[in-house]
């Protein structure tokens, strides 16, 4: 949101410099994301100066150049050759010297450099409307005004004053801030001094030629309807100062009553809307829903199909508004219009937010009604208005106020205690200070005693209904950098569960980042095109599109878009992990479970000269994965063929009968979904169970062995039904106390082994904690290992 500086001046007098207000503005909870200086013309008129012509000769070279003497009140004159045919001496001129930039009204901007023109020295130039961007005629140089101040500045001769904007991260609950009179109210309440609000005296109804009869058939969705009619207006171009106000917050100038509309919206938070006196058939204006299906052309020239649930402002035959989002094309104020129908309404937010959804409008009226306008401002911002279009288009007020108000907006009852403000805040807060900041904020005060107070908030306080609330204003207003931090700190000790969730979780992905992995962070929505098992989504009952119509089920197709994307762009090496919940429904409910997610695709090294470049394979994602339960120490888990419809092949450890991770190659149909073409290794870990399973986990130091181990390899041919899990098992009930580790490195299965039968190549990590290892205990602890793998699994061994 934009807020401007010069117009908060309107609301508040203070001496407070732009970069002044934009600390305290984010101090008491407006957040300024930046301050940016506007100016009314580009350039700001920088660098010109007033200058007196004391002579004026005909160029000795040339016969449509003047050379000229002029005094810029640098003590020493100017020569300056011009080609302006009205130049002469006696004048007052605007004068751009040597290294001043000017900025024409058409073109680029340009430097002004001393030179010589036709053999005559140029020290700079005297300037015509066009060349420094107060306007388009070129006839010949500016003539001032005699009692222009020689040497003085351009800018304050034609009084151009810079303005600063602030751009303020709005939070969705302040929408009592969405204006300059609300961020007004806030800095008043902070610097104690009083907000000026715009004289409403001066308007005054002229007769009652155009009463346009109002009828609101739905009092629920449109609460409050105020209006008035104009007649006699002449539809034009804004005058510059309301152009300036609007250009600077970034909104397109249009014409003057369209503008004025837009201008009181900015500037007291309230949206209107001009209609077209004479599109309004039957002389009257309804407030109602329509039929589903109902067509509407809007503005921007696209028809719509109505709901049955959308509030429209209508005329005898048909709509002429979406009521708090958006006009209609046929109704809008033209160059034509000479008598319009003045809006000014307070709509049910939740009306207009499903409204706006509905038909992909966002406009800054529908912003404002969305969250919570003032329902007490409507006749406010409609006076404003009207006297603004008399000023600006002429013409005569032809009807009383109308102020359809079934049911008038109560303010909220809140009691405080001076008790719990001190002990939330942390600090005592002088009542005098709590007293002046709630009526700086438009807070009344109904009752007071030694103990707190009974405060009526008013209703464009939307989010401030209970004590907590108001004492959230109190120390806002107050500023949080205000509230010191105790020399001594008094707290409970608290035991808490262990294994800390988020410390083992940092752990975790410090392990991965620091093997080069990128932690990557995906929205939980999705499109049920990925589910497996579309009956156990979990479905969102009004989706914002096709493409996120349910919560995930697994982590798998945000990692796989973000490969996608990345594969796009040519980079196509990738290492991500992703923590994330992933959701599902069965017959106990709804099923929220914490996941990690492991991705690798492309080369695992770089392309470099002098070495070739090897691509990811499975192992390395195997490696990943053991290193991740290395480092959470979990022991004694079981290993089986995966059965994960979305993985090709792959491994499961299980932990008993659970399964905490599932690794393997991601499978042609799950990668088709996003035309990904390469390989993708993939490992999902089930967290809360890595969690539950380390729960009871005991850190015990064992000191390093001073014997060496020894390894041995052995190469096999086996059934393909036998898995590693088997051989591992085999191996480890044939040495218990000097077989260490047992891996896999090498699996093969081709047409050059018989059908059925697959190679592994398994390598044992022997040492004994004792003494050194012989040759002769170690052979015979491979002949046993070879023996039972012939026995038991029907190993054939390789030699």
């Amino acid at each position: 949101m934009k807020i401007s500086y010069k117009w908060l001046q309107q609301f508040i007098q203070t001496s407070k410099t732009p970069e002044e207000l934009s600390l305290i503005l984010t101090n008491i909870g407006l957040e300024v994301e930046s301050l940016e200086k506007v100016q009314t013309i580009p350039g700001g008129l920088e660098g010109l100066v007033i200058g007196y012509v004391k002579e004026c000769t005909q160029h000795p070279n040339a016969d449509r150049l003047k050379v000229t003497r002029v005094d810029v009140g640098l003590g020493e004159d100017l020569q300056i050759v011009c080609g302006a045919n009205n130049v002469a001496a006696g004048q007052k001129v605007v004068v751009a010297t040597v290294n001043t930039t000017v900025h024409p009204t058409t073109g680029e901007p340009f430097k002004i450099n001393k030179s010589k023109i036709r053999g005559e020295v140029s020290e700079g130039m005297i300037c015509a409307e066009d060349e420094i961007g107060l306007g388009h005629d070129h006839d010949g140089i500016m003539e001032l005004n005699a009692d222009a101040i020689i040497g003085s500045a351009a800018k304050d001769y034609f009084n151009l004053q810079d303005d600063f904007v602030f751009e303020i991260g709005l939070t969705p609950n302040r929408a009592d801030a969405a204006s300059h009179l609300g961020v007004a109210r806030d800095l008043a309440a902070y610097l104690k001094i009083p907000v000026i609000m715009p004289d409403l005296s001066r308007l005054k109804v002229q007769n009652q030629d155009l009463n346009i009869p109002v009828i609101v058939e739905d009092t629920e969705a449109c609460p409050r309807y105020s209006s008035l009619s104009i007649s006699g207006i002449n539809i034009k171009e804004s005058p510059e100062w309301l152009k300036d106000k609007l250009n600077a917050i970034g909104v397109r100038p249009i014409n003057n009553v369209v503008d004025v509309t837009n201008f009181v919206l900015h500037e007291l938070g309230q949206p209107l809307h001009a209609f077209d006196a004479d599109s309004i058939s039957g002389n009257k204006v309804l407030v109602k829903k329509l039929a589903e299906g109902t067509a509407f052309r809007t503005l921007d020239d696209v028809d719509r199909k109505l709901s049955a649930d959308d509030l429209m402002i209508c005329n005898a035959d048909g709509p002429m508004c979406i009521a708090g989002v958006f006009g209609g094309i046929s109704s809008g104020v033209k160059q034509s219009t000479t008598k319009i129908f003045l809006e000014s309404a307070w709509f049910n937010p939740v009306s207009v937010r499903k409204t706006s959804k509905r038909h992909g409008l966002k406009t800054d009226a529908s912003f404002r009604f969305e969250r919570g306008t003032d329902p007490d401002m409507t006749v406010t911002a409609l006076k404003r208005a009207a006297i603004l279009i008399q000023e600006l288009a002429g013409g005569q007020i032809s009807s009383e106020i109308s102020d359809i108000y079934a049911s008038p907006a109560k303010p909220f009852s809140v009691e405080i205690s001076f008790k719990n403000v001190s002990r939330l805040i942390g600090k005592t807060i002088p009542t005098d200070e709590i007293r002046a900041t709630l009526l700086g904020l438009g807070i009344k005060i109904s009752s007071e005693d030694s103990e707190g107070m009974k405060l009526e908030v008013p209703a464009y306080k939307v989010d401030v209904t209970r004590e907590v609330d108001i004492i959230e204003e109190i120390l806002r207003i107050h500023g949080y950098n205000n509230v010191e931090i105790p020399s001594q700190i008094r707290a409970s000790l608290n035991t808490t569960i262990k294994p800390d969730k988020e410390v083992l979780q940092n752990q975790i992905a410090d392990l991965l980042s620091a093997n080069g992995f990128f932690e990557i962070l995906s929205n939980s929505l999705t499109k049920l095109s990925y589910s497996a098992e579309p009956e156990r989504a979990v479905r969102i009952l009004n989706p914002l599109s096709s493409d996120l119509d349910v919560m995930r089920q697994s982590l798998l197709f945000s990692g796989l878009e973000a490969i996608a994307y990345n594969q796009n762009r040519r980079n196509s090496d990738l290492k991500f992990y992703e923590f994330g919940k992933v959701y599902n429904l069965d017959r106990e409910g709804y099923k929220e479970n914490q996941r990690l997610s492991v991705f690798l695709s492309g080369s695992k090294n770089a392309e470099s000269w002098n070495s070739k470049s090897l691509n990811t394979g499975f192992y390395n994602l195997k490696s990943a994965v053991d290193l991740v339960i290395s480092r959470l120490n979990i022991k004694g888990l079981a290993s089986s063929e995966t059965t994960n419809p979305e993985l090709s092949t792959g491994i499961s450890y299980l932990k008993g009968e659970k399964s905490l991770v599932e690794f393997g190659v991601v499978s042609k149909k799950s990668l088709k979904k996003l035309d990904i073409s390469s390989e993708v290794f993939y490992a999902d870990f089930d967290w809360d169970l890595i969690v539950r399973s380390i729960r009871n986990n005991k850190i015990n130091y064992t000191e390093v062995s001073k014997f060496p181990s020894v390894r041995r390899d052995l190469s096999m041919l086996l059934n393909k039904d036998i898995s590693f899990d088997q051989l591992k098992q085999i191996a480890q009930k044939t040495e218990k106390g000097l077989l260490k580790e047992v891996n896999v490195f090498d699996v093969y299965v081709g047409d050059k082994l018989p059908e059925g039968k697959k190679s592994y190549a398994l390598s044992f990590l022997l040492q004994d904690e004792e003494k050194t290892l012989t040759d002769k205990q170690i052979d015979a602890i491979m002949q046993k290992l070879i023996l039972n793998f012939e026995k038991q699994a029907g190993a054939e061994i390789r030699k």
